[in-house]
């Protein structure tokens, strides 16, 4: 008698495979910063960039958990773990860190101890398309804005167009956890990280983690044995669009992201506070918006092209207002590279049980998780010029309290002067 996670289509598509559910598994560690962790993480908050101390808090919790998951599984006999998923809690007070998973039984023997993030169904996919699963891996970065960046940020948002100050923190922070994750994989002896998961978690008053998780993986196609990180293959696509891949010739590249952020400035938040007095297009909104992302997509392209792929597939576009009048253009997409004999599926068609979406879950995969949901197009343009409308009656107000100050000034400088 076992509990276990899969719904029926999961389990028909692994038993295709030689693979068999068990028992549910659980693993957590219940963290605290401390007195010393907390003060030195306040003040690297102030100062912006990577919070060291709570990225390697978070990092130690996560896999923690997770390994007292892979050991629960080992206790039951099993083969390998699916569905994984990393949580983080709060709990008296203090952090806990949960992985969860359903334990699997490789009946043909041919597969060593594994930990994957695929759900059943993603599995079967990746099997087929020849990625042999090894462990569930991560790579994250707690970051805060700082008060430094955010004050030249806050000036550089009065003119309208990209706030470089951003939009380069923002990049730059995707990268290293996409590297880190890379790394991970490497030492687990991969060449692949298929299904990567993209989220960024709020962690406590201005910072925020940054979160990749995917399973590590490898193919024969990519390579004999294990590489360097720099040449771990990523990709964020389901399990389905790998195999259609597979067949079609192409093969995941690397994951590539871009962020642009963008500011109305005043003077343009005026005018679209004007122009949405009256009904009609939004003018300096419209090309705003349109501005963030072809650059955020251009930014995609270079990174395509630098590292030598044909295309990009499965880009996803998101955009979100966070805060004085600017608005964030976040771009995920997997690059492509064409193929050659070594890849290619086990079976000829795709199974319709390896397609159905079970009704009440998510597929695993694939998705991007912000801190905010993605904002209409419209709202953004209403709060954009009401943000921007402030920012200008603030800039009224200080003008006229300068000229007052001044003018009292100058009266008081007179009267000395005529009681000499």
């Amino acid at each position: 008698m076992f509990i276990s996670g899969m719904s029926g289509n999961e389990i028909y598509c692994l038993r295709l495979k030689g693979i068999e559910p068990a028992e549910i598994t659980v693993g957590n560690s219940v963290r605290s910063l401390g007195v010393a962790g907390g003060l030195s993480s306040f003040g690297r908050s102030l100062a912006g960039g990577e919070i060291g101390a709570i990225t390697e808090m978070i990092s130690e919790g996560r896999h923690a958990a997770i390994q007292r998951m892979e050991d629960e599984a080992r206790k039951h006999n099993a083969t390998g773990v699916t569905g994984v998923v990393s949580e983080l809690r709060t709990l008296a007070g203090y952090t806990e860190f949960l992985a969860q998973g359903t334990s699997v039984n490789d009946t043909r023997g041919t597969l060593p101890f594994f930990s994957s993030a695929a759900s059943g169904i993603e599995l079967y996919c990746h099997l087929d398309a020849g990625y042999r699963p090894m462990k569930f891996v991560m790579g994250n970065i707690a970051y805060a804005l700082g008060v430094g960046r955010g004050l030249m940020g806050s000036v550089r948002t009065l003119a309208r167009g990209e706030v470089h100050e951003f939009s380069s923190m923002y990049n730059q922070i995707r990268h290293t956890a996409l590297n880190r994750l890379k790394e991970e994989a490497a030492r687990a002896g991969a060449n692949a990280v298929v299904d990567v998961n993209v989220q960024m978690l709020p962690h406590g008053p201005g910072t925020v983690e940054l979160l990749l998780t995917g399973t590590a993986s490898h193919h024969d196609g990519i390579s004999p044995g294990p590489v360097s990180a720099a040449q771990v293959v990523t990709s964020e696509l389901s399990g389905e669009e790998l195999w259609n891949l597979t067949q079609l010739g192409l093969v995941p590249h690397q994951l590539v992201m871009a962020t642009s952020v963008y500011s109305l400035g005043v003077v343009g938040g005026i005018g679209a506070l004007f122009q949405g007095l009256a009904r009609g297009e939004l003018t300096e909104v419209t090309k705003l918006v349109y501005e963030a992302r072809e650059n955020c997509l251009e930014l995609i392209r270079k990174e395509a092209q630098q590292i030598g792929a044909e295309r990009v597939i499965g880009n996803k576009l998101q955009i979100r207002e966070i805060g004085s009048g600017m608005i964030e253009v976040v771009a995920v997409g997997t690059a492509v590279r064409r193929g050659d004999d070594r890849f290619k599926t086990e079976t000829a068609q795709l199974i319709p049980q390896a397609v159905i979406v079970d009704k009440g879950s998510e597929r695993s995969g694939a998705a991007i998780s912000t801190i905010a949901p993605a904002i209409a197009p419209m709202q953004v343009a209403n709060q954009g010029a009401q943000m921007a409308g402030n920012q200008a009656v603030g800039c009224i107000v200080s003008i006229v309290v300068f000229g007052f100050i001044m003018m009292v000034s100058l009266v008081a400088a007179l009267l000395e002067a005529v009681n000499r």
